[in-house]
């Protein structure tokens, strides 16, 4: 399977999508925020990586545009509630893609949404 990382503030989604991936045999490492999502990446290199877009120290555009910089070609799956008065999760998510990443996902999404956007991430 897979080695994957996964970047989000909220400590609940990262232990609810380190839990399901980790069951379908996925290894997986975890990250609170973009800068340190970065680094791992740099020390590690994962296959996939799955970001928030909305976070603090470093936010999913960052990591977007930082792997892109560097023409680094491991594919992104951007997620996004849209907390953001200004914007709301589609357009977040519509700007990840326009940046490349593979697949998105909206917050709330289902384990279902989750597996079928890492296979395809995977597999393109």
């Amino acid at each position: 399977m897979a080695k994957i990382l996964i970047i989000d503030d909220e400590e609940d989604i990262r232990s609810l999508l380190e839990i399901v991936l980790s069951s379908d045999g996925h290894d997986v490492t975890v990250a609170s925020n973009g800068s340190k999502g970065i680094e791992l990446h740099r020390q590690h290199h994962f296959e996939l990586i799955i970001t928030d877009i909305i976070m603090p120290d470093g936010d999913g555009i960052d990591v977007i545009v930082n792997l892109n910089k560097a023409d680094d070609r491991t594919p992104i799956i951007a997620m996004s509630g849209g907390r953001r008065k200004i914007t709301d999760s589609q357009f977040n998510l519509s700007a990840a893609l326009a940046m490349g990443v593979k697949e998105t996902l909206k917050k709330p999404f289902t384990d279902i949404e989750l597996r079928r956007a890492v296979k395809k991430a995977l597999t393109e």
